[in-house]
């Protein structure tokens, strides 16, 4: 039994709703062969939502970390391949934090790689008729940050733990309140995709499959 930490984030940038919030609790109801998976709710606050994953890292030393995060705006399930060391917040989070062009960990690596089958979860996905594609980029944001400050976390202490970040388009009822044209999934196709994503990770782990 694989033990699986799964993260997603409140509301945020005057939206009521998060998708990865929404997927997060669904999934946390499922029943996962060879999983066991603890669902962690993050507050979108630069310290708090660090502090919160780490915790959770160190007490549960889990075999897999998947990080979710909301992209409204995107057309696809996107794997992120890299987090980098910078924080600019376009806008603030909702403990009023909008830094600028500040590192992450001072001195730290320039980036870190997602140690998830990223090229396999998306071949998956396409497979199952669901939109995904690989990106190159996370962000400035708090998605990046906590990619990047679990990422370090793993590599300075030595850990085995695999981990990368999924960011989720905004859900339908998301789109239907804005001015402009925005694209949106159903909640079960992207619950689905998740749900394929954690099972080709597994998968990986146990066939140690190579990660791109």
């Amino acid at each position: 039994m694989k033990r699986l930490l799964l993260t997603a984030f409140e509301p945020f940038g005057g939206e009521t709703l998060n998708s990865s919030l929404h997927v997060a609790r669904h999934i946390k109801r499922m029943s996962l062969p060879g999983a066991s998976v603890r669902v962690e709710e993050l507050p979108v606050d630069r310290h708090r939502a660090i502090e919160s994953v780490l915790e959770a890292l160190r007490e549960n030393s889990p075999d897999v970390v998947i990080m979710l995060g909301e992209a409204g705006g995107r057309f696809r399930i996107n794997p992120e391949r890299v987090a980098i060391n910078i924080d600019d917040f376009r806008i603030p989070d909702n403990a009023g934090n909008k830094p600028s062009d500040e590192p992450i960990v001072e001195d730290g690596p320039a980036a870190y790689f997602s140690t998830l089958p990223i090229r396999a979860i998306t071949e998956r996905l396409i497979e199952a008729r669901i939109p995904a594609a690989v990106s190159n980029s996370a962000g400035t944001y708090l998605c990046n940050r906590l990619f990047y400050r679990v990422m370090h976390e793993i590599a300075a202490e030595g850990l085995a733990t695999k981990a990368g970040f999924i960011h989720l388009p905004y859900l339908h009822e998301q789109t239907i309140p804005k001015q402009v044209d925005q694209p949106g999934l159903s909640l079960e196709s992207m619950v689905e995709a998740v749900r394929l994503a954690i099972e080709v990770t597994l998968k990986a782990l146990t066939t140690k499959a190579p990660r791109h």
